[in-house]
């Protein structure tokens, strides 16, 4: 006679068969909403923590006047603020960045993403090309910036074959083009990959039955691939929108605290304001930047939503 296999005689729990003391004499959708709210919380608990409590500090350091007599001034900041010739020289220059710097990047990145669906020559290596930014640390990209546009630097010497005077592209009028240059080479691998990931996921029986129907590739990119890369065009704008504000770092490692003019960003006025411990001008300022930040990506939304509805689903 065989033998049952020794892990028969084991008796394994089975799930669900008792749900927890505390939760018995509850009736099943009641008890699946605790249960789900019980996995919720730690992350409910971290946003609370670090980032709705501190924005209700900022936005009550920014209706005081000072943190040591506590009086409350309503928007005395935030109209000082916007007198404010430095803020406005920031803000100027940074919404300048943003505008120019974020279309190029969604543009681009779109743009080489399609080029790489395509069979072309190369295109693993031109794929690495693009991507090799996202692993170079940032004190290395801006090394190799200062190298190429200082005036002494390689792109200047390259100019002066053609009988160009050499130009301190970091403290001219063209300072803000420079970054923009190493703001896309910085961040155009990461969108593409993006952009590639939505173009494989489009319907393909859409393209074939364009293609039967005669439509041209202009009209195959612009009633199909683009309807469907509506989310994912919001998505790397935004994105990219969140760099472009962020793009004091390197600009910072390129030229110090007070910068060329075109380049003295949000983020150089927040700095210099947190060393002169003007908190009330800080916060004002910081309430600002998000509320105009909610704005553009709620414009971005309504758009999306305006122009993609109709491949939701």
């Amino acid at each position: 006679m065989r033998k049952k296999p020794f892990w028969a005689a084991l008796r394994l729990p089975q799930l669900h068969s008792q749900p927890p003391r505390l939760l018995r004499g509850i009736k099943i959708p009641e008890r699946e909403k605790l249960v789900k709210m019980a996995f919720l919380w730690p992350s409910l608990l971290g946003v609370g923590v670090f980032f709705l409590l501190p924005m209700l500090v900022v936005l009550y350091y920014s209706l005081i006047d000072n943190p040591i007599s506590h009086n409350f001034v309503f928007l005395d900041n935030f109209i000082a603020l916007f007198h404010n010739d430095a803020f406005k020289t920031a803000a100027g220059n940074t919404l300048a960045f943003s505008a120019v710097a974020v279309p190029l990047a969604v543009i681009l990145a779109l743009a080489l993403a399609i080029m790489l669906e395509a069979r072309i020559p190369g295109k693993s290596q031109f794929r690495t090309f693009f991507l090799s930014p996202m692993m170079v640390p940032v004190a290395s990209v801006v090394l190799i910036w200062q190298v190429l546009f200082s005036h002494s630097g390689a792109f200047n010497d390259f100019l002066s074959i053609f009988g160009v005077a050499p130009v301190d592209w970091l403290k001219s009028d063209y300072s803000q083009l420079v970054v923009v240059l190493l703001f896309l080479w910085k961040n155009l691998g990461y969108n593409m990959i993006l952009f590639m990931a939505a173009l494989a996921n489009i319907p393909r029986d859409l393209l074939e039955v364009a293609e039967m129907e005669g439509a041209s590739p202009w009209f195959k990119f612009i009633q199909v691939k683009l309807r469907f890369l509506s989310p994912t065009i919001l998505f790397v704008t935004i994105l990219s929108l969140i760099n472009s504000f962020k793009v004091f770092r390197e600009v910072y490692l390129l030229t110090g605290d007070y910068p060329y003019g075109s380049l003295y960003m949000l983020q150089h006025f927040m700095n210099n304001t947190f060393r002169s411990l003007d908190y009330q001008k800080l916060a004002a300022a910081a309430i600002v930047m998000a509320i105009a930040m909610v704005i553009i990506i709620g414009v971005l939304f309504l758009l999306e939503n305006t122009f993609g509805k109709d491949v939701e689903g």
